[in-house]
């Protein structure tokens, strides 16, 4: 997210800097885009030139490779049993279709599997939108990844971007951190990483936080991360640079010891995917390419290097930190690591060089040489540009809050023993993907930890100026996720003991078990009135409700009952309608009822399992008039607590005529499909649909799906909003074609624009024909309007 624009200084009598030269000129590539070069940047070639990142022949390569369009990449994300799926009808079925397509005089190279990624589980496709829309063999598989993506089995993201969660090696057990998470893609590969044990069904114990400072951007990444629902999951909306320390109630599991106070919450994991210039997405985000200066990085050094001494202090004495960029600017990589490690010699680099073998990856820098101004102006050390600073300034105090230039830009004495060359460096030229920046960190062998948290402090960054930038050095980059405003301005040790003295206090406060605040707080610190979430209230495992839930779906008895809870302003008591029953794990629940939850302003927790569904009147008469059905983003998450017994069977005759049909009758499905819901109470059910063979189509694996019946009538259950995406997807999946009512609709749509289209082009050729007067100028304007009403409906559905 773009920082706010900072209104320029009144009366300070300077023009505003103009920006960089920047030629432009139109090309076509090879596969027919049309692309709006931007070739040129002189500050950022003469930039990157002096830092002497690779040789002059490779810099050629390189300077070339910034100027392509990215190629598509996508990545086969949900379960792992269906991101196998997926990838063997890839492998199978569009790979052999698409491997000898010819479209305008040029054969297209089909997709092909992204060597480094573990599995083959993503793939790279560097074909035109124009061959996308208009092949028809590549808009199938256009039409298949765009309803796969839609719903969340597979992920639009940029190469570059999968590499940072694949080095942090998360388990299911381990408490995790996305410091700087929106928009969720990386996030999404975490809670896979999590759902993915030896024992993929069961939820995991472990605990991801996604944080993002930008409260719109949260709601983002509670949408992305809805694709794969975990119990595991929170999302906070905090600024990462002052990320408070979170008490978790004591207990084993799922029984909590009211009698002991909270211990502080550490992470086994953490990712710093920080804010950053982007210069490494040029590729994608040309526009860098018209305003990019060299002071963008400076201005975020200091807002990197607090997120990441933050981190190192939420870290358990043996996990593991993940700190990347989509920069090139050693003032933002290298120099930021450099700074951290100075500042917490506990820590040091990972050698990660014998990990993902295929990517290949450049050494971090032992040299750099930051600028300090526009003009480039640059020195060999700090005390350099100090000397110099003071000697224009006349060695005014008072003005040293001016200077924007910290010792830490600079490379330090010793850089040579911090190893930085262990940190790695990805360049567009090398695999054809964007630019990007990794390191990997942990605490030394053997390293005495004190984990009081009275000593845990951090001394902050170290600065001679104020930390906020003027109008003139104020950066405007692509990707600065995080910013100011919810409290990091105060950088110092102050600033971060207060942090911990709110963890302190607030962990004498602890939540009773329905999730409300005790009256024990800290004083001062009450809730935050501006924040608007409902509150997190769990349930009584007795609650009427939660009982009548599981005798319902005849839940076996080690389903977390102490774990559900709900999102009602008015709580969750006896006499309150509940709407939702959301569940967590006993990790999120431990959380969430040791913090006040407007403090950690805690957007989302847990996943939503049972929703009400009203019945008519013949469920009333069997006393089912307020039913709770299961969710059908929640089956994989309340499967392992369901008797197989109670699912019932389903072949892939009955699941055809279910997608073919809003509510079909039950005693339209052939037996034994059609006895077995004759008989079957009215309400929410799961159906499992056994692997086979039917007419050409195959199921590969046997897919269980919650049905609801009426009295005479079946139909499958699916959020509304993704309804029709949901059943083409599935459609496609296993019958190579959309046979749902929703396609048939859509084809006949298509249709009949296309008789529009027909019509049109002999009305103007007809018009053509004739002698040109008003009323045939009237009728030719209706055409074009039906032609270019067509046009612009079948460009959104395309995109």
């Amino acid at each position: 997210m773009p920082k706010n624009k900072q209104k320029p200084r009144r009366g300070n009598g300077k023009a505003p800097p103009s920006k960089p030269r920047v030629e432009t000129h139109q090309e076509t590539d090879g596969h027919g885009n049309q692309w709006v070069k931007e070739l040129t940047n002189e500050k950022f070639e003469k930039y990157y030139q002096m830092q002497n990142l690779m040789s002059v022949e490779e810099w050629a390569k390189f300077s070339q490779s910034v100027r392509e369009p990215l190629p598509t990449t996508f990545r086969l994300a949900g379960s792992r049993e269906t991101a196998r799926q997926l990838n063997d009808i890839i492998h199978s079925t569009y790979v052999p279709q698409l491997s000898n397509v010819v479209f305008e005089g040029r054969k297209l190279p089909p997709p092909v599997q992204i060597p480094w990624y573990p599995d083959g589980l993503a793939w790279h496709l560097n074909v035109s939108k124009s061959a996308l829309r208009r092949s028809p063999e590549f808009k199938r598989f256009h039409n298949f990844l765009v309803y796969e993506t839609d719903v969340g089995n597979v992920s639009r993201q940029e190469a570059v971007s999968m590499i940072p969660p694949l080095f942090l090696d998360v388990e299911p057990h381990h408490m995790v951190m996305d410091m700087c998470a929106a928009p969720g893609s990386k996030t999404a590969q975490l809670l896979e990483a999590m759902h993915s044990g030896a024992d993929a069904s069961q939820i995991p114990e472990g605990l991801l936080i996604a944080n993002d400072s930008d409260f719109k951007r949260t709601h983002l990444l509670v949408h992305q991360s809805s694709r794969l629902p975990s119990p595991a999951l929170m999302v906070t909306n905090l600024d990462a640079s002052n990320y408070p320390n979170l008490a978790i109630a004591s207990g084993n599991n799922s029984v909590v010891d009211p009698s002991q106070l909270p211990v502080t919450l550490k992470f086994d994991r953490i990712l710093c995917d920080v804010p950053c210039s982007g210069d490494g997405t040029m590729r994608k985000n040309i526009g860098i390419w018209g305003h990019w200066q060299p002071m963008d990085g400076n201005g975020l050094h200091s807002l990197q290097m607090r997120i990441l001494v933050r981190a190192m202090k939420l870290l358990k004495p043996t996990g593991r930190i993940v700190y990347s960029t989509c920069s090139l600017n050693p003032v933002e990589n290298e120099a930021v690591v450099a700074s951290a490690l100075k500042q917490n010699p506990e820590f040091e680099l990972v050698d990660v060089s014998s990990r993902l073998p295929d990517l290949i990856r450049k050494p971090g820098l032992d040299i750099w040489c930051p600028v300090v101004d526009r003009e480039l102006t640059r020195f060999n050390s700090f005390s350099e540009f100090l000397s110099d600073w003071k000697s224009k300034n006349n060695d005014t105090s008072h003005q040293q809050n001016q200077i924007k230039m910290a010792e830490t830009h600079w490379p330090p004495s010793d850089v040579v023993g911090l190893n930085l060359n262990r940190c790695m460096r990805i360049y567009p030229h090398l695999q054809d993907m964007g630019g990007f920046f990794v390191a990997v960190l942990q605490r030394k062998d053997g390293y005495n930890v004190n984990e009081d948290v009275a000593t845990a402090l951090s001394c902050g960054t170290k600065r001679v100026a104020s930390e906020e930038l003027d109008s003139n050095l104020a950066p405007d980059p692509k990707r600065v996720k995080e910013a100011d405003a919810d409290g990091g301005g105060d950088t110092g040790v102050d600033a971060l003991e207060d942090v911990e003295a709110i963890a302190i206090e607030d962990s004498r406060g602890v939540q009773n078990n329905k999730g409300q605040r005790s009256s024990r707080k800290a004083k001062g610190r009450g809730t935050d009135d501006k924040f608007k979430e409902p509150p997190y209230t769990f349930l009584e495992p007795d609650h009427p409700q939660s009982l009548k839930t599981i005798a319902r779906f005849k839940l076996q008895p080690n389903f977390p009952v102490s774990n559900i809870f709900v999102r009602n302003p008015e709580g969750g008591g006896m006499d309150v309608a509940l709407r939702s029953l959301y569940l967590s794990n006993d990790m999120v629940r431990r959380v969430i009822i040791a913090n006040d939850f407007t403090k950690i302003r805690l957007v989302a927790a847990g996943t939503k399992a049972f929703t009400r569904q009203d019945v008519g009147a013949g469920g009333d008469e069997q006393g089912m008039r307020q039913q709770f059905r299961i969710l059908d983003d929640a089956v994989s998450v309340i499967l392992p607590f369901i008797p197989p017994s109670t699912i019932l069977p389903g072949r892939l005759g009955d699941l055809k005529r279910l997608l073919q049909s809003y509510y079909p009758h039950v005693a339209s499905f052939d037996e034994p499909f059609r006895s077995l819901f004759i008989d079957a109470e009215v309400g929410s059910h799961l159906v499992r649909f056994e692997a086979g063979g039917l007419d050409g189509a195959v199921l590969h694996r046997p897919l269980i799906l919650p049905l609801w019946k009426s009295n005479t009538s079946l139909a499958l259950m699916t959020d509304k909003k993704s309804k029709c995406i949901a059943y083409s997807a599935l459609s496609l999946r296993v019958f190579g074609k959309d046979v749902t009512i929703f396609g048939k609709q859509e084809r006949e749509k298509q249709a009949a624009s296309q008789s529009r289209r027909e019509a049109a082009a002999k009305a103007k050729s007809e018009a053509e024909a004739q002698q040109p007067g008003e009323s045939v100028n009237a009728d030719f304007g209706n055409v074009m309007e039906v032609n270019q009403t067509d046009d612009e409906a079948n460009e959104d559905e395309d995109e």
